[in-house]
């Protein structure tokens, strides 16, 4: 099943080119619920057979995942705080809560922002409370695609070394979110040390 639908985005993305990239990671970033891993792992591979450019393909990627990214950030600034607040109350959420939310992100947007974009299932919903709080632009596209940029990477060179190879790619694809998983609980560990010494927390 999983060959069946890499071979069809192969085809997808080969015949779309680098818009296709982009426009995948565009949709995978912002609400289409299907993982990036068959978008990036087989533009690397066609960047291995030489029908891509892989500077090219990395940058699509990060590009298509910042737009998707900033289509969440704006939809959150337009609609999501008043969705929230009128309807939070039915979920236990109350509007101190959202205020809250809104106050760590101004302060501590950058972090969460980064350390979210390389999380699965987390990625695509990192950019909805930087938008409710109205986090600095500049800032938020800087951190998300360093964030993107690094799983862009991962993925893309991924398919370059391991081509087709399901099994392989499916093994260091576990091992690998494992490792991003623990340097990011250390990366946020420290900055909270940090940020508790001087206490901004």
């Amino acid at each position: 099943m999983l060959a069946n639908i890499i071979n069809f985005i192969v085809e997808t993305v080969g015949s779309l080119g680098y818009a296709g990239i982009f426009i995948m990671m565009f949709l995978e970033s912002s609400f289409f619920p299907f993982p990036s891993e068959v978008v990036m792992i087989p533009a690397g591979y066609l960047a291995y057979k030489g029908e891509m450019n892989m500077y090219l393909v990395i940058l699509m990627g990060i590009l298509g995942s910042l737009a998707g990214a900033l289509f969440n950030y704006y939809l959150a600034i337009k609609l999501g705080r008043k969705v929230l607040i009128k309807y939070g109350k039915y979920f236990f959420v109350k509007e101190e809560t959202i205020v809250k939310m809104e106050n760590f992100f101004k302060a501590h947007g950058h972090i969460s922002t980064f350390s979210g974009r390389l999380i699965p299932v987390i990625r695509q919903y990192i950019s909805f409370p930087a938008g409710l709080a109205k986090m600095n632009l500049f800032v938020f596209c800087l951190y998300t695609s360093f964030g993107a940029g690094i799983w862009v990477v991962i993925l893309a060179m991924l398919g370059y070394f391991l081509g087709d190879n399901e099994g392989l790619i499916k093994e260091y694809l576990h091992y690998i979110i494992i490792i991003l998983l623990l340097l990011v609980s250390i990366l946020c560990f420290f900055y909270y040390k940090r940020a508790k010494k001087a206490k901004i927390i």
